[in-house]
């Protein structure tokens, strides 16, 4: 038996709505859909029930997540342990909104069952972030299910007017501004990372938090070697073997410190998702992986090199170099240049030239701030997803 939401439209109840999220690699996945799962329940008072189905991935970014259980509240969000893909939860309710997220495909009778629904929920397909120009022309595009009275939209984060925009919490400006404005929070944060206090004004702060990568070893030879002290802060993760050697360390797990030259690195333990923000908010240069910490570099308004996820026959490098397109369109060339040809090497093109980018650092300082501004103009992914929902409901 099935049993469905009534419909927001009709009465003055929270929208419910389901979001399923397949687990593919790393945290990527996990880290958008938790993000947007929790915005949806606080900032817009939806009832929001989170299909997964790697609990284990999901507990490293969310440590008060049970494993163990299948169904759990966290955070105000059901979270269900989507364990196969016929699963549907506990019980089949079919949601006012239904998002499957990076195109994971719902259980075939959950589908079945919203076309059974007498009013029919809005389904989303949430896209994986790009910038390429063809996104808008796409966003919110329908396409009709091929057996059933269906249609789903395509819902493209990107990071111009004309997408969906990236996500954003409410209150994330206000907490980078009591962070950056308090030196008491500022040294409490590093006693807590690194066991002491901040470097001094003459070193450069950079975090570190990338994929397995060969222009690893080239740019800590760099700092090494450089006139400037670096400060290497390094979460847990893929590349830690690499500092691991570099340093003549077993390993370089959290609390490991290790100084070579004009280098001193820090192992930080892999931290849950909203102790990532003030690691960003710590350093003059975010090295980032993926999407979400992409996304959450360009608000910290800081300079960062991105780690673009690889894909098969370099099919990644032309969303890269969208971004860059983006991102850079309002510097000097020099500075343009430097910051692509450092985004390209560190993302297998080439090799890393510190010297020449980091003598641009200032400027590029000033871009993220403005780029932070200018990216705020495609509005919050979560608001701009409510809102379109919203008027399909009507």
């Amino acid at each position: 038996m099935t049993e469905a939401h009534t419909p927001a439209a009709a009465h003055d109840s929270a929208i419910a709505c389901d979001l399923f999220c397949a687990v593919i690699d790393n945290f990527g996945d996990i880290g958008v859909c938790w993000r947007l799962a929790r915005q949806l329940a606080h900032e817009h008072g939806w009832q929001v029930r989170l299909f997964v189905d790697d609990l284990h991935a999901f507990k490293k970014l969310c440590p008060a997540l049970d494993a163990s259980r299948a169904t759990q509240s966290v955070e105000g969000v059901l979270v269900e342990h989507w364990h196969e893909p016929e699963h549907a939860g506990e019980t089949l309710q079919i949601a006012d909104v239904v998002i499957e997220a990076f195109a994971c495909e719902l259980p075939p009778v959950y589908v079945a069952a919203m076309a059974e629904r007498v009013r029919k929920p809005v389904w989303l397909n949430l896209e994986y972030l790009s910038a390429e120009d063809w996104v808008a022309d796409f966003h919110l595009r329908p396409s009709p299910h091929p057996r059933y009275a269906l249609a789903k939209h395509f819902f493209f984060p990107g990071l111009g007017p004309g997408t969906g925009g990236v996500l954003k919490e409410r209150t994330l400006d206000a907490a980078r501004a009591d962070f950056e404005r308090s030196p008491d929070a500022r040294a409490a944060w590093w006693q807590r990372a690194t066991g002491g206090p901040p470097p001094g004004p003459d070193a450069t702060v950079i975090s570190l938090f990338a994929y397995e990568n060969p222009a690893v070893d080239d740019l800590l030879a760099q700092w090494r070697d450089g006139a400037t002290p670096v400060v290497l802060l390094v979460p847990e993760g893929r590349i830690s073997g690499a500092l691991a050697r570099f340093f003549g360390e077993p390993a370089f797990g959290a609390g490991t410190q290790a100084t070579r030259g004009a280098l001193r690195a820090h192992a930080l333990a892999f931290t849950e998702q909203r102790g990532y923000d003030p690691l960003l908010w710590a350093s003059d240069l975010n090295f980032v992986r993926g999407e979400d910490s992409f996304v959450r570099a360009q608000w910290a308004a800081r300079p960062f090199v991105w780690h673009i996820y690889p894909q098969a026959d370099d099919a990644h490098l032309p969303k890269l170099d969208a971004a860059l397109e983006h991102y850079g369109r309002t510097l000097p060339e020099a500075p343009r240049a430097a910051l692509e040809r450092i985004w390209h090497a560190w993302n297998g093109r080439g090799t890393p030239d510190w010297a020449e980018f980091a003598r641009h650092l200032p400027v590029y300082a000033a871009r993220a701030n403005a780029w932070a501004a200018e990216l705020g103009q495609a509005g919050d992914l979560a608001g701009n997803l409510a809102g379109f929902a919203k008027s399909q409901l009507k």
